[in-house]
């Protein structure tokens, strides 16, 4: 059985835990699209990680961690997070990683930085962590495959033609120093060889995998609003953050993914820029900020404060449907008991005009929030592990929530835990 989990809103849902979770029942997690710009943080019996480019079910012995063709390889840094996990006593994990997987490079990181300062004030609020121009340049065909890392003649002669292609880049656009080719080809051989144990045609390691009948998690990252071609472009990431990519990502049919368990979060967070309809400002969303999470809301890959806002019905049911969801995973619950009433935002006002269906970024930047008020509980509900057990009210807040979301919630997050999840 083929698994995805995956993000309905603008990532930080908490899909590192729930990864986690689910991994316990799985033999393979594979990582399909996007790099080391967001984190995924999980707390288990070892400690508490934020893992970057790793799949979040590397905590087991019994499982395979996948890097699929669709993520942006930072080789240096995924050996870097392999490390901080076995110097905190996690054993070794067996890793995959696929052959047409492709490179990001240190100038890609520089790029990124770069140009977020050549645009000031209009920049997208990248994590500069090379995504842009790392999928800028895949598409553009002058990025580098692992596989291409094994033909030295042709590396060779593709990274004097690239270089120079940079180089003009480098002096005449951002004033910046060029690029020497040998220290760039001996850079990408010296990854060759960190690399080459893990190595494999990923694809045909899956294929053997499902008709073995294995169970095999997908793990997205980001969410759905920051999708390319259906997000809030342009404010988005650079690859196809929604689940029917996660077959490309890996190389596998698209009809082999069963199950999709979109996580929802129970109240609204976003790092970057972008219209984000239902945020609250000032001292609550100071306090809703200090709350979240586990250990306040601010960014696993860069620690910038998030954005945050009430509980989006429109944005939400929209992420959940273009995910294709199965199931739905909402978490952070916990940390809404301080509050006496809770606002959800049930349709946005665009020129007067109120609706439920999610707009194009134009609209979207006009959008008003249309706000229903709902009882709060007022108690701490962690460690409750029965549904029925939860406050009514509580209850009836989720209950709403599903509604909006035309998706049945099985899971109930309510700590970040491994365990602290609840069952419908």
């Amino acid at each position: 059985m083929v698994r995805a989990v995956v993000g309905a809103q603008w990532g930080d849902e908490g899909k590192g835990k729930i990864t986690d979770m689910l991994a316990e029942q799985s033999d393979i997690i594979c990582r399909f699209q996007g790099g080391s710009n967001a984190g995924h943080t999980i707390i288990n019996n070892y400690g508490r990680f934020a893992l970057h480019l790793l799949p979040s079910g590397v905590f087991y012995d019994h499982t395979t961690s996948i890097i699929g063709n669709g993520v942006a390889l930072n080789i240096p840094k995924l050996f870097e997070e392999v490390k901080n996990l076995t110097d905190q006593g996690v054993p070794m994990p067996k890793i995959l990683v696929s052959d047409r997987a492709q490179i990001l490079m240190p100038y890609h990181i520089s790029f990124d930085a770069y140009e977020e300062e050549r645009l000031g004030g209009k920049a997208f609020g990248s994590t500069k962590s090379g995504i842009a121009p790392f999928y800028s340049d895949k598409y553009a065909k002058i990025g580098f495959q692992v596989s291409e890392l094994y033909d030295e003649a042709s590396l060779k002669e593709k990274v004097e033609r690239v270089v120079a292609y940079k180089n003009i880049l480098l002096e005449h656009l951002y004033h910046k120093p060029t690029l020497d080719p040998k220290e760039v080809f001996d850079l990408l051989l010296s990854y060759r060889e960190m690399v080459d144990p893990y190595v494999t045609d990923v694809s045909a390691y899956l294929h053997d995998a499902i008709k073995a009948g294995k169970n095999i998690l997908l793990e997205g990252q980001l969410g759905s609003l920051k999708d390319p071609d259906h997000g809030i472009y342009p404010m988005v990431t650079s690859s196809s953050t929604l689940a029917a990519y996660g077959a490309i990502g890996v190389g596998i049919p698209a009809a082999s993914i069963q199950n999709v368990t979109t996580v929802v979060k129970a109240y609204s967070s976003a790092v970057g820029g972008g219209a984000f309809v239902s945020e609250i400002f000032g001292d609550a969303a100071d306090e809703l900020r200090r709350r979240g999470g586990d250990k306040g809301e601010f960014g696993a890959t860069t620690g910038r404060p998030r954005r945050v806002g009430w509980f989006d019905c429109v944005a939400s049911r929209y992420g959940v449907r273009m995910q294709g969801t199965t199931e739905v995973a909402l978490t952070v619950i916990d940390i809404l008991g301080y509050l006496d009433e809770i606002p959800i935002c049930t349709g946005y006002e665009i020129d007067g005009v109120v609706t439920k269906d999610f707009p194009v970024t134009h609209k979207l930047e006009k959008a008003k929030p249309v706000l229903e008020v709902l009882p709060g509980w007022k108690c701490d509900i962690r460690g409750i592990t029965k549904y029925e057990d939860l406050p009514e009210n509580c209850r009836k807040y989720i209950e709403r929530i599903e509604k909006e979301l035309e998706c049945r919630i099985s899971m109930v997050s309510n700590g970040p835990g491994r365990h602290e999840i609840i069952y419908r």
